[in-house]
């Protein structure tokens, strides 16, 4: 999109003759910047575009114009992630960002994205991670640490460097998050960030016969300093250090530590920057969604086959998180989300768009099937005249779907309504009627959990034959089990309602 804006941008600057230097004090922006523009290197604002398209005497959906279908425009898109935009206003999302994101200088991308989550007005804390830089301390000093089922030990010595490397990383962080970078979503905003001692933590003991020394767990996370920070529309930052009443200082897991912050703070989401796309199972393919039994049954077919370390498809840091990540859906945390944290853009894709960027795990399946509600005539309406207009489905008005509201059952995905069906009984046969799946969910499985719904409701009702009428979809339908019928075994009366006109084809299948 970036290249598609830049290429836009340069067209229309050099359509009204007018030089990179002379639009550039237009906007009062450095040559050099706008330049980076026009190359696709860098993000654009949306205030920037307006400011832009004034110049330029143009709308601002002049610069998504591509050769791409209709449903790529920046403008569709941002459509689409209204309702996302509206869910998520005034929640708040735990982030946890590895010590690698900082080694590896992705955070700056990172930042962008964080700025702007807060500027939709969603509630942000931030939890941190050190282990690489440590590493690279201790090697530099010639220090040897000892690891524990991969928790390092942490005596007097290594504290000190913990301490001195968890400082620089902050400082480094609130940098960033605070610097005008022009292309930021708060460019010209005052950004808070605080930090503090909201963790109480206590020594974590002997493990495996080794006294883990300074190295601790949390005992107490003090939730509400947090949320007073966050009603003052402050990012709040927290680091994996935690402080005993006696005033000790204790080396913490980041990972547990953004777990029991989410659950603490209650925390609409837990995100997880991690080393691939998301979870990957035992044949490297994507796990886009994840249940805690199903997560259980990962983690224990890893720890049965091989030692996590030497796990295929999975870092240990990331079998790490994984397992966090259930402790957090233990703790009630709502929904973990883990995205790829050498991908540009991951953080919004993932919570933005329907299709998403990683993997969620969640307590249980994303998807349900209830009876439909008044509420839903208006989706169920949307997802259906397409269809009727095609000539796939008979056409229905609003008013006939209120009238039969009753026989109507929806498909929800993440509280979004994506698939609706209606089933009407006749003498002993139940029609399965108006199946539709939202498009953006084509051939992801969804059809066929809605006819198994089907099904299930028709044995639940002892009706032993379902049938459907069909123009346009007999091949998927007979891949499911059903058989092309004569439509003289079609019942009486749904005989009397039969459109001739449409010649649609009869097949019913036994339940």
């Amino acid at each position: 999109m970036q290249k598609i804006i830049g290429n836009n941008l340069r067209n229309l600057r050099k359509l009204h003759q007018m030089s990179l230097e002379a639009l550039a004090q237009k906007i009062a922006m450095s040559p050099g910047n706008l330049s980076r523009i026009e190359r696709g290197e860098v993000n654009v604002s949306v205030g920037l575009l307006e400011k832009l398209s004034q110049v330029l005497h143009c709308e601002v959906s002049d610069f998504f114009n591509a050769a791409s279908s209709p449903s790529q425009t920046f403008i569709e898109q941002f459509r689409q992630s209204a309702k996302y935009i509206n869910q998520f206003n005034q929640k708040t999302f735990v982030i946890a960002l590895s010590g690698e994101v900082f080694t590896e200088a992705q955070f700056e991308s990172i930042a962008f994205d964080i700025n702007l989550l807060r500027s939709l007005n969603i509630q942000i804390v931030i939890v941190h991670g050190i282990r690489p830089q440590i590493d690279g301390v201790l090697q530099k000093n010639h220090i040897h640490s000892q690891l524990v089922n991969n928790v390092r030990v942490t005596d007097q010595v290594i504290l000190k460097h913990v301490i001195d490397v968890n400082g620089r990383i902050r400082t480094q962080i609130e940098a960033l998050l605070s610097s005008s970078l022009i292309n930021s979503p708060l460019f010209g905003s005052d950004i808070k960030i605080s930090s503090g001692n909201f963790l109480t933590a206590r020594p974590l003991g002997v493990l495996s016969g080794i006294d883990m020394q300074f190295t601790g767990q949390i005992r107490k996370v003090d939730h509400e300093a947090i949320q007073n920070k966050l009603n003052q529309k402050e990012i709040v930052l927290i680091s994996p250090l935690g402080f005993s009443p006696i005033g000790d200082v204790f080396n913490l897991s980041y990972e547990q530590v953004a777990s029991q912050v989410a659950s603490a703070v209650k925390a609409l989401k837990l995100i997880y920057y991690v080393n691939a796309d998301g979870i990957l199972n035992l044949r490297g393919e994507l796990i886009p969604e994840l249940t805690t039994e199903k997560a259980e049954n990962l983690i224990g077919q890893i720890e049965a086959s091989t030692k996590p370390q030497n796990a295929p498809f999975i870092s240990y840091s990331d079998f790490n998180i994984l397992k966090s990540s259930l402790q957090a859906i233990q703790n009630k945390v709502e929904k973990i989300h883990l995205i790829n944290r050498h991908k540009n853009g991951s953080l919004i894709e993932e919570l933005f768009t329907d299709e998403g960027a990683g993997t969620v795990l969640t307590e249980y399946p994303l998807e349900t099937i209830r009876p439909a509600k008044l509420r839903d005539i208006k989706k169920i309406f949307q997802l259906i005249e397409p269809l009727g207009q095609d000539g796939v489905l008979v056409e229905r008005a609003v008013v006939q779907i209120e009238k039969e509201i009753d026989h109507y059952f929806v498909m929800e995905y993440d509280l979004n309504l994506i698939g609706c069906v209606a089933l009407y009984e006749y003498d002993g046969m139940i029609e399965i009627a108006c199946f539709a799946i939202d498009k953006h969910y084509y051939n992801q499985g969804y059809g066929s959990k809605l006819l198994n719904y089907c099904e299930k409701e028709a044995r639940r009702r002892q009706v032993d034959t379902a049938f459907i009428l069909t123009t346009q979809s007999e091949h998927w339908f007979l891949e499911k089990g059903f058989q092309l019928t004569d439509k003289e075994y079609m019942p009486e009366n749904r005989k009397k309602i039969y459109q001739a006109e449409r010649n649609s084809k009869f097949l019913s299948k036994k339940i």
